[in-house]
């Protein structure tokens, strides 16, 4: 199992990058409003609950938690980004990362999942 991070930085993205992710086969994500260092130091702050389709002025970003199964499905959740938003290397984009997980508790396998 791998974990995903992804921390979008337009909030206009956040649902088209959910659907893209339904279609591969993701059933769950975590989401929580998040603010960087670089935001911080110039005192824009997001507002709590930034889900308001980029009606406020100040802007925060999402970060995005998904565990999948196979290295193959964390490249796809890249792929699926990256069509949506353009290449993560392009400023103002995004920032993703994964990682090998070693212990999980609580989520079944995949294969559970289909009985």
């Amino acid at each position: 199992m791998f974990m995903v991070m992804f921390v979008l930085d337009d909030v206009l993205f956040a649902d088209d990058i959910l659907n893209s992710w339904s279609e591969i086969g993701i059933t769950g994500a975590t989401i929580f409003e998040s603010s960087g260092l670089h935001r911080r130091l110039k005192k824009i702050i997001p507002m709590r609950y930034a889900f308001d389709n980029g009606t406020s002025e100040e802007k925060g970003n999402l970060t995005f938690f998904v565990m999948v199964e196979t290295e193959k499905m964390v490249k796809a959740c890249l792929d699926a980004i990256e069509k949506i938003v353009g290449d993560l290397n392009q400023p103002n984009t995004g920032i993703f990362s994964a990682w090998p997980l070693s212990i999980i508790k609580g989520i079944p396998p995949l294969e559970q999942k289909d009985r």
